[in-house]
């Protein structure tokens, strides 16, 4: 790919072309913004949703266009120029110019979008059958694999690692889950939950052998053979995919002058230096009311975040204090969470009964509320969240991120 030399000055530069940096475009348009929007994104695809790569995708439900984020039409309606298949390499902070496989661009204002790569594990070299799951060609190529039905073995027992297993389960594969904790989301939902979560994976045929780390990845005639773990067993496989978790996608703004400390570290209007702002899963901001550093991984969060910094760039001085909310489909369960679960959180089923695939679980700590969770209650749930906003307005430092620190 040829750099072009000729600099391009656009309004605003976002550098990401996913959930959050389309709706930071589509906020400024609402706000009557009319100057040139320049978008770079690193994939060949036009911005798409992640949340069915695992699922849907994945399973071969529905066809990659499915997963638009908007329509080409709704796209053009924008006004923006979308720079597809190019990378930003670099940030010259005082001239606000960002170098890019498409040659340089200045702005009056760059949100950075570029959102987080998957982490991943040694392979000996020249092994194939070894995948993660972030883009929608990584989904379609794990599809691919699928077809062959093969033993796979998911390590992460993470959402990633739970809703993958999950979908292979589902297309009729032999399928083992292993990662370092107890059980099936424990660090994001704690043991009550979890526990749900185990027993609803070995109903369903998913082997789980967690509890114990990886120690390294096996293979034999170029293909992936198992997964040795930490006490020396062995996970025969011949596809194993990768669900450790992601890191904010950062490198390229290494001596920048921005500071980076596990994301963009930005203030709480998400504003990471003069005329910089970041949004997503790569923006650390400071939440006023727990007084840390945030970073969040969720679609909700990425496009409530966008508007605050929208309307940011434009003047406003809004400061970003969400009550974060995700959900995760597995089988025939769908789980919505409001709020945020501290480790330390006191869980309790406060209306229906696990027993009967119908519950609702109320989180607390110091006896304040903090999340509510729906297993198949979507409705409940989603009434519960008035709870988290009187109890966040009230005592604000009570309520902590499980990714704040």
């Amino acid at each position: 790919m040829t750099t072009s030399t000729r600099t391009r000055r656009t309004g605003v530069l976002v550098v990401g072309a996913s959930v959050s940096g389309l709706n930071t475009v589509e906020a400024l348009r609402r706000r009557g913004f009319r100057d040139r929007i320049t978008v770079v994104g690193d994939e060949p695809h036009l911005p798409y949703d992640r949340p069915p790569l695992s699922k849907q995708i994945l399973s071969g439900a529905w066809r990659p266009e499915r997963t638009l984020l908007r329509a080409p039409r709704m796209l053009a309606d924008l006004d923006m120029e979308l720079l597809l298949g190019h990378r930003a390499l670099a940030l010259d902070l005082p001239t606000r110019t960002v170098q890019t496989t498409a040659g340089p661009i200045t702005a009056d204002a760059i949100v950075i979008a570029t959102g987080a790569t998957p982490r991943t594990l040694p392979v000996p070299e020249g092994v194939r059958g070894v995948h993660v799951l972030r883009t929608l060609d990584d989904a379609l190529a794990l599809r691919d694999e699928f077809a062959a039905g093969p033993r796979v073995v998911v390590v992460g027992e993470g959402v990633l690692g739970a809703e993958i297993s999950a979908t292979a389960r589902q297309s009729g594969l032999d399928v083992t889950m292993t990662g370092p904790l107890h059980a099936p989301m424990a660090a994001q939902l704690g043991d009550l939950v979890a526990g749900q979560l185990a027993d609803l994976h070995t109903r369903h045929g998913v082997a789980l052998r967690l509890g114990v780390g990886v120690q390294s990845i096996l293979g034999e005639h170029g293909r992936v053979s198992g997964v040795r773990l930490a006490d020396s067993r062995t996970l025969p496989a011949d596809l194993v995919v990768v669900a450790i978790g992601a890191v904010p996608a950062t490198d390229w703004l290494v001596g920048s002058g921005l500071t980076l400390d596990r994301g963009v570290v930005c203030d709480a209007r998400c504003r990471a230096a003069e005329g910089v702002h970041a949004v997503g899963d790569v923006a650390r901001w400071h939440d006023r009311g727990t007084n840390t550093a945030v970073r969040l991984e969720n679609r909700t969060h990425a496009a409530e975040q966008a508007a605050v910094v929208a309307a940011n760039i434009l003047g406003a001085e809004d400061v970003y204090q969400p009550i974060p909310y995700f959900w995760t489909d597995q089988y025939e369960v769908k789980i919505q969470v409001h709020g945020t679960v501290p480790p330390d959180a006191r869980a309790t089923v406060v209306e229906g009964d696990p027993a009967q695939g119908r519950f609702l679980v109320r989180y607390e700590r110091d006896a304040v509320p903090t999340a509510v969770l729906g297993w198949n209650m979507p409705k409940q749930a989603r009434m519960q969240r008035q709870i988290l906003l009187d109890a966040q307005s009230a005592s604000g430092p009570a309520l902590t991120s499980a990714h704040s620190s």
